[in-house]
């Protein structure tokens, strides 16, 4: 019996990289397009900042679907409490909010021993199954203790260190997927999101302003220190945050950066790492300088294949050229951590905790 399952899982695993790698190739006819365009708002040597951020963000936030979602009335936050307990370092309640009108987005509110206010953190997980990453449980049950050697535990993370954060589930994961295993339900939802004029990215960023609203209620958070952080799919959402959302003051996305044309274009990725025009719009690095003034740390992995490192590096000399024009030239690092596709929190915390005091 162990023989005959052992069996079909080979056959199983040989049928699937046969799949990803016809995946692999790349499309040639696309990459030749690609190769000759450069973005209206790719940032240049000279150009005035306030002129190019206010254009550049106007202009991204409509590509997202969201210029009339963040600008209309919200509706109530409604939060319902559904479980709270006592964790090593502080305590974690487990809350559902109103986003929007008829959708639901569960939390983890996590506060550290002590009295606030405290700094928080919003963090934010990638493809997998879903926020309980976040504080180190699986799924199924929310209180049993799961391992994970990626660093991917950013609440465990920030009550050790004393401060809050907030874990939000993202659409298309975890408890909002629509497979029964928690595993990533991007290419359905995605679909519907286009559907409604929307793309996948601009309604996480949205779900990230609501949690901003949800922090701002509260007296025991602060309002002058909200960071975020997220890895791969939570990094991507971490940096669009940074670049649209103002309330934010602290960015540090996770193996999600190098350029559109070397990553999400010449590498196989989930839809929900796209939008219409992206090329048209401009680069990685123009997406990066736009969260200035706030303080960034872009996080990268030595051997991460899906983010490339050479032309990672490469954007990153982009924004700082961007952030110098902004008059920040202090405020924006890049972390390159010993590995692959994950996060790095003894190389990236003390980078960040030297702007997040």
């Amino acid at each position: 019996m162990k023989c005959k399952i052992f069996l079909a899982l080979l056959v199983a695993w040989v049928y699937s990289f046969k799949a990803f790698s016809g995946m692999e190739l790349q499309n040639v006819e696309s990459m030749k397009k690609a190769a000759g365009i450069c973005g209206e708002f790719y940032f240049r040597q000279g150009n005035d900042f306030a002129v190019w951020q206010n254009n550049a963000r106007k202009s991204l936030m409509e590509k997202l679907g969201i210029s009339q979602k963040l600008a209309a009335p919200r509706v109530p936050l409604s939060p319902r409490i559904l479980w709270h307990r006592k964790v090593e370092n502080g305590t974690i309640t487990k809350i559902v909010l109103q986003s929007e009108k008829d959708y639901d987005l569960p939390i983890y509110l996590c506060l550290p021993d002590g009295k606030g206010p405290f700094p928080v953190w919003i963090c934010v997980q990638g493809h997998g199954t879903g926020m309980h990453t976040s504080i180190s449980v699986k799924w199924q049950d929310e209180t049993t203790f799961k391992y994970d050697n990626g660093d991917r535990n950013f609440a465990i993370q920030c009550l050790a260190k004393g401060y809050a954060a907030v874990c939000v589930e993202q659409r298309a994961f975890g408890e909002k997927s629509c497979m029964k295993n928690r595993h990533p339900g991007c290419a359905r939802l995605v679909s519907h999101a286009f559907m409604f004029g929307e793309t996948m990215i601009g309604n996480r960023v949205f779900d990230i302003d609501r949690t901003i609203d949800f922090i701002y209620s509260r007296n025991d958070l602060r309002k002058d220190q909200i960071g975020i952080v997220g890895n791969s799919g939570g990094g991507t959402t971490a940096i669009y945050s940074g670049a649209i959302l103002d309330r934010l003051t602290h960015v540090m996305p996770s193996s999600c950066f190098s350029t559109y044309k070397d990553s999400i274009l010449a590498v196989p990725h989930c839809q929900c790492n796209y939008f219409p025009g992206m090329l048209y719009w401009g680069e990685m690095g123009d997406l990066a300088g736009l969260c200035a003034p706030k303080y960034l740390v872009i996080v990268n992995g030595k051997e991460d294949q899906t983010f490339p490192l050479a032309p990672a590096q490469s954007e990153f000399q982009r924004t700082m050229l961007i952030y110098k024009a902004a008059g920040v030239p202090d405020r924006c690092r890049m972390v390159i951590g010993n590995g692959g596709h994950r996060f790095y929190k003894a190389d990236a915390w003390p980078v960040m905790e030297q702007f997040f005091k």
